[in-house]
């Protein structure tokens, strides 16, 4: 949130009056901070980087990196709702973290699948936020998104940086983003 400051100083000697206006950003230090916005798509996350490392992402890593790259105005973590106690604890960990988790039910199908599908969740989310940040940060693979990340790069000149297991990462997806950082040990548990 950025402001103006309004500061008048007097010099008594001359019986001077000056004002002085200051731009000011949510740091008060003057010094432009990129806007972050993070939309984790957990299930993918969880998926690609087991079935890739056999270890779980770290998201209290990531989010100390991403951090160090501005302010992170928005954390967005959508995951299925099993209500079984190690999701709740994992879902706790991601808010005591500073996530927002959204959740759906799991929906298990007769034929033995399951649906807990975010992607329209997401997609909504990102277009809101894409108006007021810098930067949108997406965890996923799916390919899906490629057309997203092309639009709100367009539509509100955001820099984009899609987070992915390389080898699990539409390469769509890939190319869509201006950056893409690969998950790799450095970024698991």
């Amino acid at each position: 949130m950025h402001g103006t400051f309004l500061a008048v100083y007097q010099h008594k000697l001359c019986n001077l009056q000056v004002m002085f206006i200051f731009e000011f950003d949510t740091n008060m230090t003057g010094i432009n901070v990129t806007k972050i916005a993070i939309f984790v798509d957990v299930q993918n996350i969880y998926y690609t980087s087991r079935d890739t490392f056999g270890r779980p992402f770290n998201y209290r890593k990531f989010w100390q990196r991403v951090s160090q790259q501005g302010e992170i105005v928005v954390a967005n973590a959508y995951a299925t709702h099993r209500g079984d106690d190690g999701q709740k604890k994992f879902q706790d960990a991601l808010h005591h973290i500073g996530f927002n988790v959204k959740l759906k039910p799991f929906i298990q199908r007769q034929d033995g699948s399951a649906k807990g599908d975010w992607d329209v969740g997401i997609t909504i989310d990102v277009m809101e936020a894409a108006r007021e940040v810098d930067t949108v940060i997406l965890l996923s693979g799916d390919g899906d998104f490629d057309l997203l990340l092309t639009k709100i790069r367009k539509d509100y000149g955001v820099t984009t940086n899609v987070y992915g297991v390389q080898s699990l990462t539409a390469k769509s997806l890939i190319d869509a983003s201006d950056q893409f950082t690969v998950i790799d040990e450095g970024l698991l548990l």
